[in-house]
């Protein structure tokens, strides 16, 4: 068992690739800057992106700023600003992800306990055009944010989730940082990485704990085409193709545990009641909301079996899509 005896201090690790967030950016380090708990150490990793450093680096000051020496992907991202961190605790926050004032407060206060490894917070969508009729918030998983069927109050999890998450430095040390072969690249929506890492956390550390404290809030911003149908089962899709990966690494009943309770009783309870509104006229957006609901259990179940049968075939998921993990240390790329 990891003996930490600390009040812990943080850093806090923000990445980004495009120039297309700067406003959404700089909001996000502000927000960082305005904490009731200020952090040791802002660091804002850009991925592959030299337009952006070169900006940043004229109108940001009071963060550390660093190119990713990684592989070009969020994982390789996070894992640079993993080698630049000094605090006991590593948080890490998405470029487009706002925290409430007193999120760092809430997320580093559970590390009092020393079973703990990691604590996620919330991470509540912020709808840009509001929230579609079709998008019901046991979906909110899609765009990154925290669906209904989660905790209310603090408690043990499998993982965390990546906008809005945190771990003990030694621990990312220890497990080698993230995995390359999965998360984020540019565009392409896979993910899964949190996932895969805290499982290997744990796994490592016996007795350990991953906790979700909802109280540990960030406001996630999801653009007008990120609510689109389409958008939901292209996510879909590649969320069955990570876990398929996530799978294949770590082991079916590690990986998917969670989804099966939320397929047994969280979809089925959402779908009923949304045809259930529908039926009484109470809300005609719910018999769309139920379709896409249905819909999108489908896409990910096939994505999922197609990732199967690619692993089966071939003995890996990697692929022209997914980097060959580094053999060696993730932050030491470079040298």
């Amino acid at each position: 068992m990891l003996d930490f005896n600390f009040r812990p201090t943080a850093s806090v690790v923000i990445c980004s690739y495009t120039e297309q967030r700067w406003e959404l950016l700089m909001d996000v380090i502000d927000s960082v800057h305005a904490q009731t708990l200020q952090p040791k150490q802002v660091i804002v990793v850009v991925d592959h992106n030299e337009d952006l450093y070169k900006r940043l680096v004229a109108a940001v000051q009071d963060v550390t700023l660093v190119e990713s020496t990684g592989l070009q992907g969020l994982s390789g991202a996070r894992n640079t600003g993993v080698g630049l961190a000094t605090s006991e605790i590593v948080a890490f926050l998405d470029d487009d992800a706002v925290a409430a004032p007193d999120w760092l407060e809430k997320l580093t206060a559970l590390y009092d306990d020393s079973d703990v490894l990691a604590v996620g917070g919330k991470v509540e969508p912020a709808w840009e055009g509001g929230r579609p009729g079709h998008f019901g918030p046991e979906l909110d998983w899609i765009v990154g944010c925290s669906h209904r069927g989660m905790p209310k109050v603090a408690s043990e999890v499998r993982n965390v989730i990546g906008a809005n998450m945190s771990f003990r430095l030694q621990v990312l040390q220890q497990v080698g940082g993230f995995n390359l072969s999965l998360g984020r690249q540019g565009t392409k929506p896979l993910g899964c990485e949190e996932t895969e890492i805290c499982i290997r956390a744990a796994v490592g550390s016996p007795g350990s704990r991953i906790v979700y404290e909802p109280a540990a809030l960030v406001h996630h911003h999801v653009p007008v085409q990120r609510g689109t149908f389409r958008y939901m089962l292209e996510r879909s899709w590649s969320e069955g193709i990570s876990k398929a990966q996530v799978s294949h690494i770590v082991g079916h009943k590690r990986a998917l545990g969670p989804e099966r309770r939320y397929v047994r009783s969280v979809l089925p309870r959402a779908v009923f009641s949304a045809l259930a509104a529908w039926g009484r006229g109470a809300d005609p957006q719910g018999l769309r909301r139920a379709g896409a609901s249905v819909a999108v259990l489908a896409v990910t179940a096939a994505g999922y079996l197609r990732g199967r049968r690619v692993a089966q075939g071939s003995g890996s998921l990697l692929s022209a899509s997914t980097p060959v993990p580094h053999s060696g240390p993730p932050w030491r790329e470079a040298t």
